[in-house]
């Protein structure tokens, strides 16, 4: 009995040694900045291999250690190594970040990234940098901050399209704007303008809700998102709660604005002295008597006339501009909120223009329990676009320029605007002034677009192991957009109908998008493995429903339910899907050592049957070389990382059907029927863009001055292009891929920490140069659209401008002369000049692609005062102005108002002058020609920004957090030498990839200066 007794006492004293030799640890690790949770902290003992964890989503952790343990240590990405003594059974940690980290963290496809661990290249730009900049949408408040990244506004009306080019154009006929994905969706950017000039799905977003945006450039980044990555990926991450007390801030901006720049006209003087002496040369004196007596209001006496209209000055009006936004945020370490309401409204230069706008975005976010997150990013908003004609209907207000200003803005004889009533018949005027009167439009005219928007998605994370979790988002973006116009009696001149025509459209967009995917991130001692793979689903409908009416019974009437007649009606439905799987995969060895491969297959129903699905792979490598031991012993060099990356990327973006024989509805003697109006192809298939990208990551001396560098090598093949096809088969043009282009290029990016302390200033610097050309095209040369004279070309960059070449008047006669260029073999051409515009051969004379891109900014604050700006500058391309053979040409196409220049018109033998001689209706060098080519290269003072943040202990007396006020300018100052009104331009009436950099009375930018303050609570 003794015996057993003993042996129960020693197996319990062994028992409670075992149980002695370990203990429990607990704890949280959060960031030392902002107290924010770390999930993924490596947490071990040390000295003791193979002991150790990760924390959760929450950075909790719990962890079994031996009793003799001393000491816990943190590691994580981007963060400096930490070791807490073990004092009892919590230890909480907070890691500060690491100094030497090349950048932050960054937001990838399907997660984030350290930017240490990053082998693609990827821009960030921080919400903070973009906040209450008082511009329409998004794109323009980031343009010249990122390098690679050009931002072209097609003019000054509010809403307007953006051109957005990533690493140049990577196709001549399909798409080329970038994918837009707000929190994991991708968004809604088509087109459903029915004016003719295309309006921007992303005026919607409310970028004071933004929290970051990071641009996917190269193949490694962006091939994740497969067939819809080659014009690059814009991530875009809203803002979250955090927890913590619940934080209410009030931000409140007013201010006005005004056009970059006017052109200047002719006045009365200089119009009649010229117009009568071109009249002279043209054999027209006494046409153009009785044209003037007309355009001078029925003034006979007009050559003493004291009218001297400004036109310009008559389109622009008052442009308030104001935006007031209210946010609450905060919660529990379970619970996090961020409620955002924004009102905006912002009156255009240009008369009749403005949006007004009211948005409401809710995010939360819920930890259910140890294994269950849930949460929810939902934003509506509502956008009301008062808008304005394409650029090349006669009512668009910048063609108001070619009125004479002869012509007074009221008509004496009827004490009304020129133009509204014929004094003859009491009828619309149809041949005063010289054109329609875009100030009836104001008038009498409306076309207001309407945006209801519904974007969101929600989510559900479970963490199934503590390396392994599973996410699950459906998300949905709604758009009904509605367009109401009514043009009234008084425009019959422009509309070409007596009393009044209208137009009702609507819109709905539903794209509904679902991601499942698992995420695993582990540590295997001096290994880190982080992958993600899953799959996405995603189908968009639109539906759309159009009405047009005239003849109303008077003004009052705007509706079509009072119109007599319905002239067309149109119903339509269209829709695509694309089910999709993706997988990429990131190892990193011993910190310095890294590797990514990542891959997406895309079945899509916009491709043939042959070619439903595509795989775009994509693989990097990545070298940390400052964490060699050779680099240890330095001091200059704090961190060096060499990067390298391939894959393939493609482009969908080519309507619904192109790949299927399509018909029509073809009626006949009151019996309905169908005809074909499209030839299938089944073999259709993505463009594909192979990429190449070499990077190099520097930071010296502790990451007071650091840079990153990248050239790349961009390969787009089996262009989709209409190509053209015998007309005896009933058809003349078959989708297929055909043709190559390219584009190769260099970024750099240099940010400097100048002076740290009291007084701080950081300057970035950004500059890139990108090179494009159409490889094979098989020899076919595409036009541009309208009448612009840019080309699709082989050999050549992407819509570069050919006509014949302008030589300047001819001394003896005053005609235009041209080269001739004739080719005569071995590279050579004749340039012998010819008054004769048809014996010039059409050449490229200029090219619309710029040089190189950059932007320069700057921030200095001391004291709670802060100063920023920032300089965006694009160098080298041409602007063709498409205009200028209506308002350059010294009268020779009629007697539309001239540019000053036109004075310096040929006027007697032997003068050398570049202007011809000026011959009303003479048609003296009006045809296309490198006469109306101009440098396109500016510099333009994009943002400046001076503020004061009131100290804490003053504003804490009146139980305020913070408290900001600030005054800022936008499109300040631009110095080029175009002249036109503004060189960031696209007439947004000729559209295409290949049409770029063709001017056709675009209005110019808004120089925009507002005073904001922000309250903190």
């Amino acid at each position: 009995m003794k015996k057993h007794l003993l042996t129960i006492l020693l197996l319990c004293t062994c028992v409670a040694f075992g149980f002695a030799q370990n203990r429990v640890i607990t704890g949280k690790v959060t960031d030392q900045k902002d107290g924010s949770p770390l999930p993924g902290v490596s947490v071990t003992v040390k000295g003791v291999t193979g002991l150790g964890t990760q924390t959760d989503i929450n950075g909790g952790y719990k962890l079994s250690v031996p009793a003799t343990a001393k000491v816990l240590v943190f590691n994580f990405l981007g963060y400096i190594p930490r070791e807490i003594a073990i004092t009892g059974a919590a230890v909480n940690a907070q890691l500060t970040t690491d100094s030497k980290v090349l950048g932050e963290v960054v937001v990838v496809g399907y997660g984030t990234q350290s930017k240490r661990s990053l082998t693609g290249s990827v821009s960030k730009i921080k919400g903070g940098d973009i906040e209450n900049i008082p511009v329409p949408s998004l794109e323009s408040a980031i343009q010249g901050r990122s390098p690679g990244v050009y931002i072209q506004a097609q003019n000054g009306k509010l809403g307007q399209g953006i051109q957005v080019r990533v690493r140049g154009a990577s196709s001549v006929s399909a798409g080329s704007q970038p994918l837009y994905v707000v929190d994991g969706l991708p968004i809604t950017v088509d087109d459903f303008s029915s004016n003719g000039a295309s309006t921007n799905p992303l005026v919607d977003l409310n970028q004071n809700d933004i929290e970051s945006i990071d641009i996917l450039k190269d193949a490694s980044a962006a091939a994740i998102y497969g067939s819809r990555a080659s014009n690059g990926v814009v991530l875009v991450t809203t803002k979250k709660g955090k927890a913590g007390s619940t934080k209410i801030t009030y931000n409140q901006y007013y201010g006005f604005s005004k056009p970059t720049h006017e052109r200047e006209f002719l006045n009365s003087k200089e119009y009649l002295n010229l117009v009568q002496s071109a009249a002279v040369a043209g054999g027209l004196e006494s046409y153009a008597k009785t044209r003037l007596i007309r355009y001078a209001a029925g003034n006979t006496d007009y050559a003493n006339t004291s009218v001297n209209t400004n036109w310009q000055d008559q389109i622009t009006q008052h442009a308030p501009v104001q935006n007031y936004n209210l946010v609450f945020s905060g919660g529990t370490e379970k619970t996090k909120f961020y409620i955002s309401g924004t009102y905006n409204d912002q009156k255009g230069w240009i008369l009749k223009n403005q949006i007004n706008q009211y948005s409401l975005r809710t995010n939360i976010e819920n930890q259910a329990n140890n294994w269950l997150t849930i949460g929810a990013n939902l934003s509506v908003s509502r956008t009301q676009n008062h808008r304005l004609d394409n650029d090349n209907a006669f009512s668009t207000p910048e063609q108001i320029v070619a009125l004479s200003p002869i012509t007074p803005v009221i008509d004496p004889r009827t004490g009304l605007l020129s133009g509204q009533l014929d004094p003859a018949t009491g009828l619309p005027n149809s041949n005063f002034p010289v054109y329609f009167n875009p100030l009836l439009n104001s008038e009498n005219s409306y076309f207001i677009t309407t945006d209801y928007r519904n974007l969101g998605n929600v989510f559900g994370e479970i963490k199934i192991l503590p390396s392994l979790t599973f996410r699950s988002e459906v998300g949905v973006d709604i758009l009904n957009s509605t367009e109401d116009n009514y043009s009234g009696s008084l425009t019959a001149r422009n509309s070409g109908t007596n009393n009044g025509v209208g137009l009702n459209s609507s819109v709905t967009s539903i794209n509904l998008n679902t991601n499942n995917f698992l995420h695993f991130l582990k540590d295997f001692g001096k290994s880190s493995i982080d992958a993600v793979g899953g799959m996405t689903y995603q189908r968009q409908q639109n539906d759309l429903n159009s009405l047009n009416g005239e003849q109303f019974p008077s003004d009052a009437y705007k509706k079509l339910t009072s119109s007599a007649s319905i002239t067309s009606a149109l119903s339509s439905s269209t829709a695509y899907s694309l089910l999709s799987y993706f997988a990429r995969a990131n190892y990193k060895y011993h910190d310095k050592y890294l590797l990514s491969l990542s891959g997406r297959i895309d079945g899509s129903s916009r491709f043939g049957a042959d070619h439903r699905y595509g795989f775009f792979p994509a693989g990097s490598v990545g070298w940390v070389v400052s964490e060699e031991s050779f680099m240890k012993n330095q001091k200059v060099i704090s961190d060096l990382k060499i990067r390298g990356s391939y894959g393939l990327t493609g482009n969908s973006e080519i309507g619904n059907f192109p790949a299927r024989g399509l018909y029509s509805e073809f009626g006949y003697a009151g019996v309905a029927g169908a005809r074909p109006t499209q030839l299938p192809n089944p073999g259709l298939k993505w463009e594909t863009t192979a990429q190449t990208d070499i990077g190099l990551d520097i930071a010296f001396l502790g990451g007071r001055l650091a840079g990153q560098f990248d050239v790349y090598l961009k390969k787009t093949k089996d262009l989709l292009l209409n190509v053209q096809v015998p007309a005896t088969s009933g058809f003349t043009t078959i989708t297929q891929n055909l043709g190559k282009l390219q584009n190769k290029g260099l970024e750099i990016q240099i940010d400097s920490k100048n002076l740290v302390g009291k007084v701080t200033w950081n300057t970035s610097f950004n500059i890139s140069f990108n090179r494009n050309k159409i490889t094979d095209l098989k020899g076919q040369v595409i036009t541009g659209s309208g009448d612009a004279v840019n080309r699709a070309m082989e050999g050549q960059p992407l819509g570069v401008f050919v006509a014949p070449e302008f030589a300047g008047a001819d001394p003896a006669n005053g005609d235009a002369l041209y080269y001739k260029n004739t080719d005569l073999g071995g590279g050579k051409r004749d340039r012998a000049k010819t008054n004769d515009y048809n014996q010039a051969v059409p050449v490229v004379v200029g090219n619309p692609n710029p040089k190189y891109i950059a932007g320069l900014n700057n921030s200095v604050s001391y004291m709670g005062i802060d100063f920023s700006f920032l300089l965006q500058s694009v160098n080298g391309n041409q602007i063709y102005n498409g205009a200028g053979q209506y308002m350059s040409v010294g009268f020779n196409n009629g007697f539309d108002n001239q540019t000053r220049d036109q004075l310096q018109a040929w006027t007697k033998p032997g003068q050398i002058t570049n202007v011809p001689e000026a011959r009303l209706f003479g048609g003296n060098g009006v045809n296309p020609s490198s006469r109306f080519l101009d440098d396109g290269s500016y510099v333009r003072l994009k943002n400046i920004v001076l503020g004061y943040n009131f100290p804490k202990a003053w504003i804490s007396k009146i139980k305020l957090s913070s408290l900001r006020v600030y005054a800022q300018a936008t499109n300040l100052a631009t110095w080029t030498k175009y002249k036109g009104w503004d060189p960031e331009l696209n007439s947004d009436a000729f559209s295409g990839n290949i049409t770029q950099g063709y001017d056709f009375y675009a209005a110019p930018q808004a120089k925009t200066i507002t005073f904001g303050i922000n309250v903190g609570f």
